[in-house]
């Protein structure tokens, strides 16, 4: 597939790429249609392929040490480097004090800084003065929209005539975006037209065409902005089906997401991603994640509508025990199970259809 990129990208992920503080990083490897990515700054992973580390399958994007190794290697290519990407998603979205080094020389070369975090670059006196004088561009992703330009919740939500999905997890950093790309892909390539709502600002680096970064919202327009986008998704290409990336977990301590979702997308039916190897909510020790059941019972008290299937995460699951984990979590909830970037994702496309085709609803 040919893509028009925005830019060709260097990704700063300095000691994260092996961690979910990496997780933006891991999502431009894995899928990029706004930008060409060059390359990740990550010294404790110099050396090796990208798309190795993270799913055993080389996807040409190294990784350097050091900044001025992308710089030196890409500076006479056919594309060099455009922008530089903030890979990372720490928590509370702050700017690493060791990145501003490497933003400068950026700068300084010429480049265009891409930020999802919640310290704006643009505020930043020293870095916007620099990027004045070389005429670098600073885009910070989730700077929130004017209050002007938000919508609040109209309920133009129940004109959209076609079946939403909604990815959900039972934790925050689980794979949901991943997930929920691989649904669209595997629906489209089936000849169902189907559209991602991403709600983060990785989606938005990735390409996504409809979305809100839904963290960055002021709390009364988070529903209004949901139901826009979607039924922006539906009015621009009437898609068979829209997929709706999920947020943080219903019972995340610090990032309970998913009511606004299930609230205002309404969405029909939901996947539920998991990860069985994680012990406790990411970044809380001794905060146990909630048992699978109960996350879906949650769901489906909260939605009034079904979890139709379980995508697992096999963080921390040796690659000979994926199966039998899955086989595990099917046996105690009793819907379809798979891990999708190892066993492929067609068992929860399958069961969405089958919901598809089952339902009574107008989709």
């Amino acid at each position: 597939m040919k893509h028009s990129y925005e830019g060709n990208a260097i990704v700063y992920c300095r000691k994260a790429f092996r961690n979910t503080n990496g997780k933006t990083a891991h999502g431009l490897v894995r899928r990029s249609n706004r930008y060409r990515i060059l390359s990740i700054i990550d010294e404790e992973c110099a050396g090796m392929d990208a798309g190795v580390i993270l799913d055993g399958s080389p996807a040409g994007i190294p990784v350097h040490s050091k900044l001025e190794q992308s710089l030196d290697e890409f500076e006479s290519a056919e594309n060099p480097p455009t922008h530089f990407i903030i890979g990372l998603a720490p928590d509370g979205g702050r700017l690493p004090g060791a990145a501003r080094n490497d933003i400068m020389r950026s700068i300084e070369s010429g480049l265009d800084i891409v930020s999802g975090l919640h310290d704006f670059l643009c505020e930043d006196a020293e870095i916007a003065s620099l990027a004045q004088k070389h005429g670098s561009r600073l885009i910070d992703v989730r700077k929130p929209p004017k209050r002007k330009d938000l919508h609040f919740y109209s309920g133009v939500i129940d004109e959209v005539a076609c079946l939403k999905v909604a990815v959900l997890g039972t934790d925050s950093a689980v794979g949901k975006r991943t997930t929920a790309w691989m649904i669209v892909d595997e629906l489209n390539s089936r000849g169902i037209k189907a559209e991602l709502v991403g709600t983060g600002q990785t989606a938005w680096l990735q390409g996504a065409q409809h979305g809100i970064i839904l963290d960055s919202i002021v709390n009364d327009f988070v529903a209004g902005e949901i139901e826009h986008a979607v039924y922006g998704a539906w009015i621009t290409g009437r898609p068979r089906v829209i997929v709706i990336e999920g947020q943080g977990s219903l019972m995340n301590p610090a990032y309970p997401g998913g009511f606004e979702i299930l609230a205002a997308a309404r969405p029909d039916c939901v996947v539920l991603q998991h990860v069985p190897g994680r012990r406790d909510y990411d970044g809380f020790n001794g905060c146990p994640i909630h048992p699978v059941e109960k996350q879906i019972q949650a769901i489906e008290i909260v939605s009034s509508k079904p979890v139709v299937a379980v995508t697992v995460n096999t963080e921390g699951i040796q690659r000979d025990d994926v199966q039998k984990t899955c086989e595990g979590i099917a046996d105690r909830t009793r819907l379809p199970v798979t891990a999708p970037i190892e066993c492929g994702i067609e068992k929860a496309v399958e069961a969405v259809l089958e919901f598809k085709t089952s339902s009574s609803d107008r989709v």
